[in-house]
């Protein structure tokens, strides 16, 4: 059947530069979601009455913070998926090149 010729997971190439390279953008992603979240924590801790406020359809800024929290942490799993697609160099993941 067209299409359903996918390989088993053992047959990937497990590139240490595509790994590194994965890596990075991983934690560079993980900081921008701490930080984030980090917002979130130092708000509650530091000024607790501000996420008390009313801001839009009755609901208060901390459910709408912790709305926002989720929704980037889908948005910033798909940038990731979206980064990391491709192997170093450009090839295919399955180590042939686009003429072979």
């Amino acid at each position: 059947m067209v299409g359903m010729d996918h390989k088993p997971a053992s047959a990937e190439v497990h590139d240490p530069a595509t790994s590194a390279r994965n890596a990075r953008i991983g934690l560079m992603l993980f900081a921008v979601y701490l930080s984030l979240y980090g917002g979130f924590v130092g708000v509650n801790a530091f000024a607790p009455q501000r996420m008390e406020q009313i801001v839009w359809g009755g609901l208060n800024v901390a459910v709408l913070y912790g709305f926002a929290l989720i929704l980037s942490a889908f948005v910033l799993s798909l940038v990731y998926g979206w980064l990391v697609r491709n192997p170093v160099g450009g090839g295919s993941r399955d180590g042939k090149g686009a003429g072979q």
